[in-house]
């Protein structure tokens, strides 16, 4: 048994017996891997890319940290109001992700089944709601969430308000993309601004709200600059700093600490070498976890991935005034490229690909997401249709068990060769 195995173990079995105790070692275990990476983080990575890990390891230990100054949040709730208040985005499929890189999402998941949810549930949604039943998970200040996108989010959050009893705001997002409908979420966004004041007793300045979200647009920006620079450069890519990339890019906008991550990337693509072997746009979750895929794409020359849609979530022309900052985040929301339409999702999957200068695109259809499930097909002939072959790949982005690293190996080796690069193993 190696040493992550170890840890998730003695996490499993306290949180049976000592839930605080679990807590404490979960903290502690994280706190020692954010030292331990410091010295450890790969150095093939790019600087920006060891700096984007160091981010979300502190992203993932500030609400083990201070519990009672976070929230619990979807991963596409906007936070700049969230930051204006000081509370911490306690991300569920960012934390699943954590407690599965621990060898602990077996048992949250088993424990979620056995409390009478569906096995056919996304496995993020399931390890959270497992492990805060467990008692691993600490009690928040409040909950923000919406119906963006998963519909998973509509069981789970009013799940977790009543099983810690803390107050919960939904943000309801219609599919159609019209300014009536901007408006509208912009008027829930005011009356999220006073439940977050009156959750915290501290007041959002309008001022600096305006610069978060100017902050927003800069480093959304930024990030649509570096794909387009690195479509003719070699960037060494591993399989979780997309996740993160993913991940802050939609909790930590507004950040100074996600505009620096984009400032870095810009600096680090001008000194990559020029491009090599077949590059690959990853739409949805990367099994990071997934040995078949490490092998033929985790810092390979010959492929590797270069974007994920998880990172690429508006259409490129997205434009939004800071000044108007309710109707501003409001905007980014009501035009999400993964709300509305299957075809909306798969058209901005195509753009981003050829920005990108892509040989071919996975579609990763990740058990319990009916989203990408009902829309593989579909995506399969669009993007075949624009000249980018696509292969839909079944499996688990969180959930180890699912199995299937037989048929994950043969069948993207089999791509890779069909696109016409070295033969994979």
């Amino acid at each position: 048994m190696d040493i992550v195995d170890t840890f998730g173990h003695y996490v499993e079995q306290f949180s049976e017996t000592s839930p605080a105790r679990a807590r404490w070692l979960l903290r502690k275990g994280w706190e020692v891997q954010k030292l331990r990476q410091k010295a450890t983080t790969d150095k093939k990575l790019i600087p920006a890319d060891r700096y984007l890990a160091a981010l979300m390891m502190d992203t993932m230990i500030a609400p083990l940290k201070d519990p009672k100054n976070s929230a619990i949040v979807s991963i596409f709730t906007p936070c700049e109001m969230l930051q204006e208040v000081g509370l911490n985005p306690y991300n569920v499929e960012g934390f699943s992700c954590y407690l599965a890189a621990s060898h602990t999402e077996r048992s949250c998941i088993q424990q979620a089944e056995n409390s009478g949810l569906s096995e056919t549930l996304c496995s993020y949604h399931k390890t959270f709601i497992g492990a805060a039943e467990k008692g691993l998970l600490p009690k928040p200040k409040c909950i923000v969430y919406t119906n963006l996108v998963c519909d998973a989010n509509l069981v789970t959050f009013r799940r977790l308000a009543e099983l810690f009893d803390v107050p919960c705001f939904a943000i309801d997002v219609p599919m159609q993309q019209n300014e009536e409908n901007v408006a509208y979420v912009a008027g829930q966004l005011r009356d999220l601004a006073v439940y977050l004041e009156n959750q915290t007793g501290r007041k959002i300045n309008i001022n600096k709200l305006k610069e978060r979200v100017a902050r927003t647009r800069q480093t959304m920006r930024n990030y649509e600059a570096f794909q387009r620079k690195r479509a003719d450069k070699y960037i060494p890519a591993d399989l979780v700093s997309p996740l993160y990339a993913g991940m802050t890019g939609n909790i930590l906008l507004g950040t100074k600490e996600e505009h620096r991550y984009t400032q870095m990337l810009l600096h680090d693509v001008e000194k990559a070498p020029a491009a090599k072997g077949k590059r690959i746009y990853w739409m949805h979750t990367i099994p990071y976890w997934s040995a078949a895929v490490a092998q033929q794409l985790r810092f390979q020359e010959d492929a590797q991935i270069v974007g994920c849609e998880l990172a690429h979530n508006y259409p490129p022309d997205l434009e939004f005034d800071p000044e108007h900052p309710f109707e501003a985040m409001a905007k980014r929301m009501v035009y999400h490229s993964l709300n509305g339409s299957i075809s909306r999702r798969i058209e901005a999957g195509i753009c981003h690909a050829k920005t990108a200068k892509a040989d071919g695109a996975v579609w990763f259809a990740h058990w319990g997401c009916k989203h990408t499930l009902g829309g593989a097909q579909l995506a399969k002939k669009r993007f075949e249709e624009a000249g980018i072959p696509l292969l839909i790949l079944d499996g688990d982005g969180c959930d180890r068990s699912h199995g299937g690293e037989g048929q994950t190996a043969t069948r993207l080796g089999a791509f890779l060769e069909m696109l016409g690069g070295t033969e994979f193993e």
